[in-house]
């Protein structure tokens, strides 16, 4: 799928221990010429964790999209009415199986 000059909104939810892996995502995808908007859950915006703390996260992914993060109900409701993106990603998506 091409991403070149796509508006992508990034979602970063719990999960934390993946974030390592995840955020780097978001420099890959402006790599690709996307235009990234951040957004990120309450908790992952405001919760340290055994994985590391949240102004930490914050202060990579602002440095990485050169932006805001969204992380407000408020901030995010206008993204769907006014067709902010073209792409949504909600990432790390992790699901445990039970058999």
């Amino acid at each position: 799928m091409e991403v070149k000059n796509k508006k992508i909104g990034f979602i970063l939810t719990g999960s934390f221990c993946t974030f390592s892996k995840t955020i780097p995502k978001i420099k890959e995808l402006i790599e690709l010429g996307a235009d990234v908007i951040p957004i990120m859950s309450y908790n992952t915006y405001s919760l340290d964790t055994k994985f590391g703390k949240a102004a930490d996260f914050i202060d990579q992914i602002k440095s990485i999209t050169k932006r805001d993060i969204i992380h407000t109900i408020q901030d995010a409701e206008p993204i769907g009415p006014k067709h902010l993106t073209d792409i949504m990603i909600v990432a790390p998506a992790s699901r445990k199986y039970y058999v």
